[in-house]
């Protein structure tokens, strides 16, 4: 377990996930929604992206 200052100096969020969610890994719980995205990426596809840009937005 860390420390109160060791939690305030730390710059990443502290998550912790639930293990009972792992019930639920491997099951589709919205297939109506998963088959309308998997449409969309299908028509549209994902943005291309460019290394200038990546480089740009990782120094913001």
């Amino acid at each position: 377990m860390m420390s109160v200052k060791e939690i305030n100096t730390v710059q990443k969020p502290i998550v912790l996930i639930d293990k009972s969610l792992d019930f639920f890994n491997g099951k589709v719980l919205f297939p109506e929604k998963l088959s309308k995205a998997n449409e969309m990426l299908k028509n549209i596809g994902l943005p291309k992206i460019n290394e200038s840009s990546e480089i740009e937005n990782a120094h913001k």
